[in-house]
């Protein structure tokens, strides 16, 4: 077994950490590096992270945390309230929280929050609206050294100095990341002392890489040859994806600001018909506008198609003789996304529905696109925060207009919303967002498809470990690859 433990991921970087993104693999290489002021907790909700605790006011404006005790960085300078509050802030600016094609993610929620340190060890922000899932946004609040601000701010990310598990050994120029265990850390110890990410953009090389011991760890397997572990020793994870894999709808005009024609088209489709076709079972259906492992999610029995209801709406709706409908498609992220929109129209072509399929190979470009507006009658698209409050408020409220926005309007969930981000009761508030999503699988702003598969292989039987629901990669939760195979 060899003496460092190596993830072999396809996608690998050191960027800026108060820049947004929903990537697993940088959310990853993060969370070994830095700390927020909270974590997500293995089995759902948060634990402490840099924060030991925190209370919220009762109207949900005011939050308190105390960090823990001698928190340093891997610099060696402490990490102080002032410390954090020093990122929280730079986090919150107008030019930072960019990804892909929306600017500002933590400016909307932070922007006019009053960040400031109590004393050394308590720091308080104070918001002018209630935010009951603030620690939502804080999860992803990476708090860099003060001393590695002026670097970042001139837009070397190079040298990351953070709280986290690991620090910085070397880095060969974007294809592997060498970490060493931080004896400081505050947490429980890793369990491997190095660690490398290798970067390896083909699934059958991650695979083989795992198979001959050359990866202890390999992610985003193919779902099917990665069966293959299950005969050799080795380890395989299937955990689901918090990612929505949808369509969004156009509800500024068109066929689709009729929410008969929404409702027809997703009471057409045949979610597990589509999951063994285009990602030949790689997937879960998705019956609303959040995932299963998501708060406040509602459970939903995936019944099938209703074809007659389906053409029965789209009647009503005045489409009896058949509907076209113009979709833009991306040629990547999805990769699949061809593929699924040729599947799509298959079946829609059963209630009369005709696709007209516009194609974009520059993904980015198409993000762009449809963050302003310019889209035809749907989209394909993902929605990705493993957040309901953050899912309602950038992409469902018409007040907010936000960037993945496109016209659609439902006061009901608005109103939800609205309650649910005054409600601290983590209970109550879980039950206000189950009657959001029930009114959203009423009105649905999207077609809802599915949430993908990954699969993680492990060197060794592992059997009781898990993925983290986000669907990222804890390297603190990895198993100790030098010991030997074991069953603990």
């Amino acid at each position: 077994m060899s003496s460092k433990a190596v993830i072999v991921q396809p996608r690998l970087g050191l960027e800026d950490p108060h820049d947004c993104t929903d990537a697993n693999d940088m959310l990853a290489v993060f969370d070994a590096l830095f700390d927020g002021l909270v974590h997500y907790g293995p089995d759902g909700g948060y634990v402490p992270a840099l924060a030991q605790s925190w209370e919220v006011s009762p109207d949900a404006k005011t939050w308190i945390f105390r960090l823990k005790e001698n928190l340093t960085f891997h610099d060696g300078s402490p990490c102080d309230a002032e410390a954090v509050c020093l990122s929280l802030r730079r986090m919150a600016r107008a030019d930072k929280g960019y990804t892909l094609g929306a600017p500002g993610v933590w400016h909307q929620y932070l922007g006019d929050a009053v960040i400031e340190a109590r004393d050394r060890s308590t720091v308080s922000i104070a918001l002018t609206k209630p935010l009951a899932d603030l620690l939502d946004i804080l999860v992803y609040g990476y708090v860099i050294s003060p001393r590695a601000l002026d670097r970042y701010e001139a837009g070397d990310t190079s040298h990351p100095v953070g709280t986290g598990p690991y620090r910085l050994l070397s880095y060969e120029n974007g294809s592997a990341l060498h970490l060493l265990r931080f004896d400081e850390w505050h947490g429980k110890p890793p369990a491997n002392p190095n660690l490398t990410f290798r970067l390896e953009k083909d699934r059958d090389a991650r695979l083989a890489m795992l198979m001959d011991g050359r990866a202890q760890v390999a992610n985003s397997l193919d779902f099917q040859a990665s069966r293959a572990l299950e005969g050799a020793g080795a380890t395989r994870v299937v955990s689901l994806v918090p990612v929505a894999i949808i369509y969004l709808f156009n509800a500024f005009r068109g066929p689709l600001a009729d929410p008969r024609v929404r409702k027809a088209l997703n009471l057409a489709i045949d979610r597990q018909r589509l999951i063994d076709g285009v990602v030949h079972g790689a997937a879960r259906p998705l019956h609303g506008f959040v995932s299963p492992v998501h708060f406040g999610s509602a459970p939903a029995e995936d019944t099938g198609p209703d074809l007659i209801n389906a053409r029965r709406l789209l009647a009503e709706a005045g489409h009896a003789d058949g509907l076209t409908i113009e979709v833009d498609c991306p040629t990547r992220l999805p990769d699949e996304a061809e593929a699924l929109t040729a599947a799509v129209a298959g079946q829609l072509a059963e209630i009369g529905v005709t696709l007209t399929v516009f194609r974009h190979e520059d993904r980015e470009a198409y993000a762009h696109g449809v963050r302003l507006k310019q889209v035809r009658d749907m989209c394909v698209f993902d929605s990705s925060p493993l957040s309901t409050f953050r899912i309602l408020a950038e992409k469902i409220d018409q007040r907010s207009q936000g960037s993945w926005w496109l016209g659609f309007h439902n006061g009901e969930a608005e109103a939800l919303l609205d309650e649910g981000r005054a409600t601290i009761d983590d209970g109550e508030r879980a039950a206000i967002y189950q009657k959001a999503f029930r009114a959203l699988q009423a009105d649905p702003p999207w077609l809802y498809l599915y949430n993908p598969l990954r699969v993680t292989g492990l060197a060794g039987q592992w059997p009781e470990w898990t993925m983290r629901r986000d669907g990222v990669l804890d390297v603190t939760r990895l198993p100790d690859f030098n010991a030997g195979n074991t069953n603990s």
